[in-house]
């Protein structure tokens, strides 16, 4: 039986053509500035959101992490959303290596207010850290995939500025969010003073993502990257790979959004099943289910449906990439339903 894997569009693996290009990248040593492919992928990217400047880091987790680093000193305070990547998925790795202390603010499906951000802002106060930094997310994750309307983030990133506070988006999926709301991606990037975007996930590249902002604050992030041993050498094999998912694998991600569209419907018809196909958004499906979430996921992995437990007791996430097709979301679906019988 093959499985049918929604744990993460993480999971994706190269196309053929994909390992064409990394093979016969152009190389050369990126911490020397040296490599050909990492410098016009960096320039490319920088162009797309509408920032001076781009670096090629490892991961997500890295790019968000010297973003904060970079705007950030110990003792100051990051306002972000409670659900969000930084505070739930990097390891704890805010305060730990910056000694920073996030501020988890409750969102509605990872979205923020102006009058949140304005009302978190600390007075100035010996007995209170600095607040420094507005972190967003974009798509948010924990949000299930949600996509920031324009105007309200750029309401929000006003009441940050107004309160003198950077702000970092954390971009991770934000082309999922150009494709689904059908504006460019520097609609949003633009705003900031840090943008990160992953290659790894639903562009289907197997490493690396690019952060992006003010020329003095990626000139900074090259040297928190050292620090963080993020560094490559021959990195044009992982930035070729990245440059063939900008021009062959954004647009595609419509497929993915569809594909989750069809899930969630098919989902909705199983008995036992609860899911609100109307939030489904981008590339992620929320299903509740009658028994324990770690149960269900044990149960579908017996029957080829590989998924997460997501933040519920009973909720799965099941997320949909460039290796999962229509069809495959059709026998997903068949397999849940005698899963669950």
């Amino acid at each position: 039986m093959k499985p049918i894997d929604f744990r993460s569009d993480t999971v994706t693996k190269p196309t053929p053509a994909m390992r064409r290009v990394i093979a016969d990248a152009e190389v050369g040593d990126d911490v020397y500035g040296e490599d050909p492919t990492v410098r016009r992928l960096e320039e490319r990217v920088a162009e797309r959101l509408g920032l001076e400047a781009a670096v090629f880091v490892p991961s997500g987790t890295q790019a968000n992490q010297i973003a904060i680093g970079t705007h950030c000193r110990q003792g100051d305070e990051v306002l972000t959303e409670a659900g969000s990547h930084i505070i739930q998925y990097e390891g704890g790795a805010v305060p730990a290596l910056w000694g920073v202390q996030p501020a988890p603010l409750p969102g509605q499906r990872g979205l923020l207010t102006p009058e949140q951000v304005a009302e978190a802002v600390r007075t100035e106060n010996v007995h209170a850290p600095r607040t420094r930094l507005l972190s967003l997310e974009n798509t948010h994750n924990r949000g299930g995939g949600s996509v920031w309307p324009v105007e309200r983030f750029r309401a929000v990133v006003e009441a940050a500025r107004a309160a003198k506070l950077a702000v970092h988006l954390d971009g991770a999926r934000l082309f999922n969010a150009e494709v689904a709301a059908g504006v460019p991606v520097s609609a949003w990037a633009k705003l900031t003073d840090s943008t990160s975007v992953c290659f790894s996930k639903g562009l289907g590249a197997p490493v690396g993502s690019v952060l992006a902002g003010r020329a003095d604050v990626i000139y900074e992030a090259r040297r928190l990257r050292k620090r963080l041993g993020g560094g490559m050498r021959q990195a044009g094999v992982l930035a070729a790979a990245a440059l063939y998912a900008l021009d062959n694998h954004v647009a595609r991600l419509a497929e993915d959004h569809a594909n989750a569209r069809r899930l969630a419907a098919g989902l909705a018809e199983i008995p036992g099943v609860k899911v609100d196909a109307a939030q489904v958004e981008t590339n992620m499906v929320f299903a509740e289910l009658t028994r324990p979430a770690t149960e269900t996921v044990a149960l579908l992995a017996k029957h080829g449906v590989l998924t997460n437990p997501a933040g519920g007791p009973r909720s799965l996430r099941l997320v949909t990439h460039l290796d999962v097709s229509a069809a495959d979301i059709d026998e997903a679906v068949a397999r849940i339903r005698r899963a669950v019988a």
